[in-house]
């Protein structure tokens, strides 16, 4: 992490940054690792028509994935598209820092469930009390619509 501004451009510092991140290895039991896919195919030998079955392991995306992030290079630079993912985890890792390891039990529990349920219930009245006009009347989209015409 990094907490000083830059001597350059003081001017700049938007408060501590994270500039690296070292996730740990995950050992996991024979068969049971769920970022990586066992595929299995079978191959006919041409000539002789024997059947064999190769097995090959493919990188599966996984949420423990999260947990080993992009390395930068030595002098600091990374593409676009590293830069994005690792924008978004941060964000994500966050977000679970901030809203779910605090409220662990009550998401264990289903508690937490429910609090989402009234918190979205309060941004939809609060919606339908923005959509009144001054005089109590609900905005319609239809403009000039008379019905006795």
């Amino acid at each position: 992490m990094k907490s000083e501004p830059d001597p350059s451009d003081p001017f700049s510092f938007e408060g501590p940054e994270i500039t690296d991140s070292d996730g740990c290895q995950i050992d996991w039991h024979k068969g049971k690792d769920v970022t990586v896919k066992t595929i299995k195919k079978k191959q006919k030998h041409k000539g002789r028509g024997v059947v064999r079955t190769v097995t090959k392991q493919v990188p599966n995306d996984s949420f423990f994935n999260f947990f080993n992030p992009i390395k930068a290079s030595p002098d600091g630079e990374m593409d676009e598209d590293s830069e994005f993912s690792l924008a978004t985890d941060f964000e994500i890792g966050h977000f679970f820092r901030e809203r779910i390891v605090p409220r662990a039990v009550l998401y264990f529990t289903g508690e937490a469930m429910e609090d989402d349920e009234s918190f979205e219930e309060e941004e939809l009245e609060e919606g339908d009390e923005e959509e009144q006009d001054d005089d109590g009347d609900e905005d319609d989209d239809e403009g000039d619509f008379d019905p006795k015409a």
